[in-house]
């Protein structure tokens, strides 16, 4: 392991809590700490200090830095970034990058100066299958809460940009962490039995501080790492997860216990499985003659329900109990192949999904029960010119909640309107023409993607207005290379995508120092 620096979090008086501490237990989380920000894969960062539709209608949005990590173009390839913002160190408020890279490497970027603070290579702990790629790109994830996060306020568009700073004091050695125990003690993290320093009767539950402090990585082999965010000094030892190969994909952590998908063929099958961290414990759903359906695979309600979309000869959307995966409600397709992920998200007062299928329809279901008393009635089925290959969903200043996806063309977007009491999708604008755009994702009111790009073509950054669909800005020439792997993320001012060359570009306003 290649180890740069380390930063230690210093308690701030209750007023100022680290990221850490609030995350899980408050209400939603800020930062992008999943495939598509939140277990519900809404792909939306809901207040900006400096990103507006506003804002990208003038000069001034570029690129702010880019770093190359991979120094073998063997294992250039780079996933979605996870995110971790105002992380207080010794040097003051810090921001960082968490991002896979091929070959299970993992790399961790101070987005505040573009340095590299930490790589590890991961090699795998056992043989994989004939035919499994050696050079995966594993999955990266923090804790996330499943309660929807709250709305936004208006006028205010963040935290005030990336400038704020702390003093800086020492913690216990390796963890990192003095203000998540400090949180702890004030009770924002249950205290109970656990493994590792404090113990019973020394004050918070060690698992839940660990866990709550690291940041976890799912490689090719199936195991699942945990390392301490600041330092990238293994939290706790790796523990098999998946069968080597299985592809997962979507790695999520909520309430101690990780998820994720599988794919057909290497190493396994397709399906979902969750690991209880406390017991080691795994259990496994698997869908009836199918394939789970879209990049992140699952998704989770603001109870901690999971929802599957499913293609094959049982093709339906499926509702499972967390931690054991045991299927408790179901949507059959009626032969239709789920094509997305499912998007949950607010609306008045319900919590509903929505997932696009093969054959040109967006279909929304309401979270309590998918498909009425018989499994096949559907609250709303729209017909699209093109069917997203991914679903994000946002609320706008007047109340209005749409969905946005990614077709082989564009971008689409769609708004969830009233009719005759029920919920029902209006077609509301299409973007100009963008070449297998990346999934889009909603930073306070701006829709961005990317164009994938080729080995003769690099990838385009743009911003759409969330309104119209009228393309604000564009990256031009700044790109050198396609995307393969990566996704967008954003935060704290700043949209970030991985390249097939191993550079993270990170586009933004100027930052003040």
């Amino acid at each position: 392991m290649r180890r740069i620096s380390a930063a230690v979090l210093i308690p701030m008086g209750w007023a100022v809590l680290s990221t850490v501490a609030h995350a899980q237990y408050g209400r939603g989380n800020s930062d992008w700490g999943t495939a598509g920000f939140d277990p519900q894969r809404s792909s939306w960062v809901r207040t900006d200090a400096k990103i507006s539709r506003e804002s990208l209608s003038k000069p001034g949005f570029t690129l702010t830095w880019k770093i190359g990590l991979a120094k073998d173009s063997k294992a250039g390839v780079l996933g979605a970034p996870i995110l971790l913002n105002r992380y207080i160190g010794y040097r003051g408020f810090r921001s960082f990058a968490f991002v896979g890279g091929a070959g299970d490497n993992v790399y961790t970027v101070d987005t505040d100066l573009s340095r590299l603070e930490w790589h590890d290579h991961l090699p795998p702990a056992a043989a994989l299958p004939p035919g499994c790629a050696a050079s995966s790109v594993p999955e990266v994830a923090r804790p996330s809460s499943t309660a929807f996060p709250a709305a936004p306020v208006a006028g205010r568009g963040g935290m005030g940009g990336r400038r704020a700073y702390a003093r800086g004091a020492v913690g216990d050695p390796g963890e990192g962490a003095v203000t998540v125990a400090a949180a702890a003690r004030a009770g924002a993290i249950p205290m109970g039995p656990g493994r590792g320093r404090g113990g019973p009767g020394r004050g918070p539950d060690p698992t839940a501080r660990r866990i709550q402090n690291s940041l976890f990585v799912l490689t090719g082999d199936g195991m699942l790492h945990s390392f301490w965010l600041s330092s990238g000094v293994t939290a706790e030892d790796a523990i098999q997860f998946l069968p080597p190969g299985a592809g997962g994909r979507g790695l999520m952590v909520i309430e101690n216990v990780a998820y994720a998908a599988t794919s057909a063929g290497c190493g396994g099958s397709s399906g979902v499985s969750a690991l209880d961290m406390a017991t080691g414990k795994v259990a496994h759903w698997n869908p009836q003659g199918g394939a789970v359906a879209g990049g992140e695979g699952i998704a989770a309600g603001p109870d901690g329900t999971l929802f599957v979309a499913t293609a094959g000869s049982s093709a339906a959307v499926a509702a499972l109990e967390p931690k054991t995966l045991q299927q408790k409600d179901w949507y059959a397709s009626n032969g239709q192949d789920m094509l997305s992920s499912p998007v949950i998200f607010e609306y008045k007062d319900k919590a509903l999904l929505a997932v696009a299928s093969k054959n040109r329809q967006i279909v929304l279901l309401d979270t309590e029960s998918l498909g009425g008393p018989d499994h096949q009635t559907a609250l709303f089925t729209a017909s699209v010119d093109a069917a997203p290959q991914s679903l994000a969903s946002w609320q706008d200043a007047a109340g209005t909640r749409w969905l946005v996806g990614n077709t082989e063309g564009g971008v689409r977007a769609w708004k969830v309107v009233d009719r005759n009491g029920r919920p029902a999708l209006e077609a509301a604008w299409a973007s100009p023409e963008i070449a297998a755009p990346l999934a889009p994702i909603i930073v306070n009111g701006v829709v961005f993607t990317a164009s994938k790009g080729s080995r003769a073509t690099p990838a385009v950054a743009y911003a759409l207005d969330s309104g119209s669909g009228k393309e604000l800005w564009n990256s031009g020439r700044i790109i050198s290379s396609m995307v393969a792997e990566s996704g967008l993320a954003a935060g704290d001012t700043q949209v970030y995508v991985g390249t097939a060359d191993g550079t993270l570009y990170a586009f933004g306003f100027p930052i003040e120092h």
